[in-house]
């Protein structure tokens, strides 16, 4: 059955569209850098000697955004752009005061922001303020590059070809920039793009930006952007297309039972091709993701399923359009169902913009047959389709398909255990206001499949906004008992859930803190009649300090009306019944330090009550040391203690993250991860040497090994030695 919008939807409606009239014009269109095409040959060595550089127009006047937004900054900055048949050029220049140090983590590519004096360019091709692409550099010369979405949320995964290099002097450093057209997707014919330049100077703890952004905002923010303007419409790319084979052979051996290790030599490759200047067909064929970071583990106290980011380049060029329909929890497409355990043959995909307002995304993927354990050939499809409305705002339709293609051929127990076909179809409206300071969205899902048990219906809204002082936030989210979606996260269902929170930001006129506020969150889960089964509600109290420090202290009250059986521990023990009821409050502490000193930690802590009149004590903590720029050392460290009654008793395990990151240079890295989880009884490292010896063209030795510690004891390794190389046109 299909529930009825509750108020608070309805609500959410009627506030979203009275906050798509409210503003209409673009913040800072007239903050304008022209550009003018040139003929000279550039050496993109950070040295802008070139007479073009002589010529260009420059901006300057940054504006402060952190630790205020009221003033202009301190540090001075100046960009420079031009542009020529290939390539869009910048040249940025960045003082500082003689005797303050450089603060660099490492050379490693596509590094933290907050972390590093860096540089940060960002710019909207289509001037939709919604999508775009995102550059920088450190003041050292590592690289950044990133697609851009929902107006500021920035993808450092996906990877293109361009060049970079940085100078450094006692009083300034220099980075210059060269962007090939073939590695960015724009409209034709168009002379105006959003654009925009930030800095952070970690010396004086200033982040700054071209144009006026107000502080609660990311300088990424697209709504704030400036206005790129060009002499002529930017060079029509025509064929545009590159070529991205790769070989590799692996060697490994397992001791563990029911595992078994084959060494291989495999070939295969990616295609791209521009079927206009804004939109993609990629293509793959036998793809190897070998060279992908391993995820990090955490420990797991919770009910339901964890999530884990997709990290496969294939699958992250437009990913928005495919990964952020719905809610985190109510996804109906999650890349990494597809592939988990059972080679992918091949796929497809054409994404990008059809024209300014409306974006398309097409996927298809087939995956093999895996005959020891009846899985059949399937066939993922995905459709996605999004339309801009008013100034920033959007309506999306996405339609995802699962097909087993040799279903007939299976026996009655595996049709069973694998569904012939599930399918989800959703409509979505988001909304993003002009200024920024409200966004919102309302989608409605529905799931197909082979009996009545597969159609279900979910459905969600919320409405948020933020200003200086304030912020606040209400959403409401519905899933039926029957919503199936197989190809989505969706970890929980069959609930009604409400969510709000609220806080404000005191600025006081002080020289060491730059906000402190109060902060309320709640959660709140009902059955369909409304019986309640799941809360939350925390009260903290955030303090930011001016050299990017933070403290922050949190009460908390939960109640669990278990649905299921639940063991506690999670570590396959004696469970709690069904039907039993927990309530118990307790406190979040936690503390980060500077990131500009060479030693850096985070602090955590949850203190109180757990499952049955127990007690769960967790400490975190999160250990950093560099010698910067080439090594970086990092420590994660996760504590449990659950004392509870008998049958559990006192239960405490660790999780230990080692991390050693050796950047030789900035095309030269050696990563290496070592990640001991009691809880689960593994040990696992993965070591993985990189070098970038032409643009987006690597050399990959990969050492992955993973022990079972008791009471299943065994070990699996893998030693893969992988060769990519970027052919384009």
């Amino acid at each position: 059955m299909i529930k009825p919008a509750s108020p608070t939807s309805v609500f959410v409606v009627l506030a979203m569209f009275f906050c798509e009239f409210s503003y209409a014009q673009k913040k800072n269109a007239d903050y304008k850098i022209h550009l003018f095409k040139t003929a000279e040959t550039f050496t993109i060595d950070g040295k802008g000697d070139e007479a073009t550089w002589q010529k260009a127009e420059a901006v300057q006047d940054f504006f402060m955004v952190m630790p205020m937004d009221d003033r202009k900054a301190t540090q001075p900055s100046e960009v420079k752009m031009a542009y020529d048949d290939k390539h869009l050029y910048l040249l940025a220049t960045f003082y500082k005061t003689p005797g303050n140090t450089y603060v660099v983590e490492s050379l490693r590519r596509d590094f933290s922001f907050d972390g590093n004096d860096n540089f940060l360019w960002v710019m909207d091709p289509f001037n939709n303020q919604t999508t775009g692409f995102s550059f920088g550099a450190n003041a050292y010369g590592a690289q950044r590059d990133g697609t851009m979405s929902n107006g500021g949320n920035i993808d450092l995964n996906w990877d293109s070809k361009w060049v970079s290099e940085v100078q450094n002097y006692e009083d300034k450093w220099i980075v210059e920039m060269a962007i090939p057209f073939k590695s960015i997707r724009y409209e034709k014919g168009v002379k105006e793009w959003g654009v925009n330049f930030a800095r952070l100077d970690l010396s004086t703890n200033e982040k700054s930006s071209w144009t006026p952004i107000p502080r609660q905002f990311s300088t990424s923010s697209l709504a704030y952007t400036g206005t790129m303007v060009w002499d002529n419409p930017p060079p029509e790319q025509g064929l545009n297309y590159s070529i991205i084979p790769y070989v590799l052979g692996t060697m490994g051996n397992s001791s563990i039972d029911d595992i078994a290790y084959k060494d291989e030599f495999k070939v295969g490759g990616d295609v791209k091709l521009g079927l206009t200047s804004s939109l993609n067909l990629d293509l793959t064929i036998n793809p190897d993701f070998s060279q992908v970071e391993a995820d990090r583990q955490v420990a797991n106290l919770t009910r339901f399923e964890l999530f884990f980011p997709e990290r496969r380049q294939f699958f992250l060029e437009n990913a928005d359009l495919f990964a952020s329909f719905g809610y985190d929890e109510i996804r109906p497409f999650f890349s990494r169902r597809i592939g988990l355990g059972v080679p992918i043959i091949a796929g497809a995909r054409v994404s990008g913009n059809i024209n300014r307002n409306l974006r398309l995304g097409v996927m298809d993927m087939q995956t093999d047959k895996m005959d020891e354990t009846g899985l059949p050939s399937q066939n993922f499809a995905v459709l996605s389709l999004q339309q801009k409305v008013f100034s920033r705002s959007n309506i999306g339709l996405m339609f995802v398909n699962k097909e087993s293609l040799d279903y007939d051929a299976l026996s009655d127990s595996l049709k069973t255990e694998y569904t012939k076909f599930n399918r989800n179809l959703g409509l979505e409206y988001n909304l993003a206001s002009a200024d920024n300071k409200y966004n919102g969205k309302v989608f409605m899902l529905k799931s197909f499949g082979p009996d009545t048990s597969y159609n279900g219906f979910a459905q969600g809204a919320h409405l948020a906004y933020s200003s200086r002082n304030w912020n606040w936030r209400a959403q409401q989210e519905y899933i039926s008992e029957n919503f199936v979606s197989e190809v989505g996260f969706v970890p929980r269902k069959n609930y009604i859930k409400l969510e709000g929170s609220v806080g404000y930001q005191f600025l006081p006129p002080s020289k060491k803190v730059v906000s402190h506020g109060p902060q309320f969150t709640g959660f709140y889960y009902f059955n369909p009649n409304f019986n309640s089964t799941d809360y939350v509600s925390i009260f903290g109290y955030g303090l930011n300090l001016l050299d990017r420090s933070s403290f922050n202290f949190d009460i908390f009250n939960e109640y669990v009306h278990l649905l299921a059986p639940f063991d506690p521990t999670n570590m396959g023990r004696e469970q709690l019944e069904a039907g039993t009821q927990h309530h118990w409050n307790g406190v979040y502490i936690s503390y980060n330090s500077r990131p500009k000193s060479l030693f850096t930690y985070n602090l955590s802590t949850r203190l109180g009550r757990y499952f049955s009149s127990g007690y769960r004590t967790n400490i975190n903590a999160e250990l950093g040391y560099r010698f910067q720029p080439y090594v970086s050392l990092g420590v994660n460290l996760s504590y449990n203690n659950l004392d509870l009654p008998d049958p559990w008793h006192t239960t405490d395990f660790w999780l230990v993250g080692t991390e050693a990151d050796i950047t030789f240079t900035n095309k030269l890295f050696w990563s290496n991860l070592f990640q001991y989880n009691e809880q689960i009884n593994s040990f696992g490292i993965n070591s993985r040497l990189q070098w970038r010896y032409a643009p987006a063209s690597d050399l990959f030795l990969v050492f992955n090994n993973n022990e079972q510690l008791s009471l299943l004891e065994g070990n699996l390794w893998s030693l893969t030695l992988k060769f990519t190389y970027w052919f384009n046109r």
